[in-house]
């Protein structure tokens, strides 16, 4: 015991209060703030996560911007996510793990029906980033691997998912990296913005020819969150292959995957319905349909009519 100023002061416990209200270390100060993101499509911003993980602002800041350069997180548009080295090593909720294993049967389905390459893969920053590919017997010519990386874009897939990103998000990836790697490749930010809507109106479809590897042709289409595209899948053929004869199938599968990884609520499902008979009468007038019946795809592959190649 001690005493200061007449008061008796057990230093034991003085010692103990000083030692628990010590900031945490390095290490759990991370844990802290990738703790805070519950979720690979979640988004934070910074007062939100110091909120959160309740360390001050200036030290969430500085331990934000270092797990960013190490791919930890992504920062777009004034918040953070889930970067892909989290999500690659088992971060979040595992959500390329789902993403794969709920594209399986489809990527095969499509290489079976067609006969194509397919591909499945994920944005990462300005870039596509594969996760899986099924081959045919022109899979030794297309030059990716699951792993590998491509500009996303001079890629169907890059610019299936560019598509549904907000403007700003899409200059944030593509500033300053836009390059030419054929003479079909899009060159400038303007040019891309002008195909990105070209895609929202064919509901999503990208088309690509010639843009990544001269002698290759893609049609792609994303899958789709809540919070925008988590990844796209496509078909690939040589450069001459009508792609319009598997632009429903691609379509179709990535719709399937995406209602797989995220059922519809009740809510959400009555308000679909309520909007079906206006969607269906322009389906009609477009020639897309949002669901295909076994038949009628057949049917779409055999006759090679789907009207949606909008080469630029």
């Amino acid at each position: 015991m001690s005493v200061a100023e007449g008061v008796p002061v057990d230093l034991s416990v003085r010692a103990g209060s000083a030692c628990r209200e010590l900031p945490p270390s390095m290490a759990e100060r991370i844990t802290l703030i990738m703790d805070a993101f519950d979720g690979s499509t979640v988004r934070r911003s910074l007062e939100d996560v110091a909120r959160r993980t309740r360390l001050p602002r200036s030290t969430t800041h500085r331990i934000l911007d270092q797990l960013v350069r190490l791919r930890w997180l992504e920062h777009h548009d004034c918040s953070y996510r889930l970067g892909r080295r989290a999500l690659g090593l088992g971060g979040g909720d595992g959500t390329q793990s789902r993403v794969r294993e709920a594209a399986a049967d489809h990527l095969h389905h499509l290489q079976m029906r067609t006969g194509m390459v397919v591909h499945l893969a994920v944005l990462d920053g300005a870039d596509v980033h594969y996760l899986d590919k099924v081959g045919g017997r022109f899979a030794t010519v297309v030059p990716s691997r699951v792993g590998g990386r491509a500009p996303a874009h001079s890629t169907a897939l890059g610019k299936a998912m560019l598509a549904w990103l907000d403007p700003e998000e899409v200059d944030a990836r593509a500033e300053g990296t836009i390059s030419r790697r054929t003479e079909r490749t899009i060159a400038d930010l303007s040019t891309l913005h002008q195909e990105l809507h070209r895609i929202r109106g064919r509901h999503g479809l990208a088309y690509e020819r010639g843009e990544c590897f001269p002698a290759i042709s893609c049609v792609a289409a994303a899958i789709r969150g809540p919070e925008g595209p988590v990844a796209a899948m496509s078909l690939v053929g040589e450069a001459t292959t009508p792609l319009e004869r598997g632009a429903p199938l691609v379509a179709e599968a990535a719709r399937r995957v995406s209602a797989e990884l995220f059922p519809p609520t009740a809510g959400a499902s009555r308000a679909r319905e309520s909007v079906v008979s206006e969607f269906e009468s322009e389906s009609v007038v477009s020639g897309f349909q949002e669901t295909w019946s076994p038949s009628a795809m057949d049917r779409f592959v055999m006759a090679g009519q789907y009207g949606g190649g909008d080469w630029r």
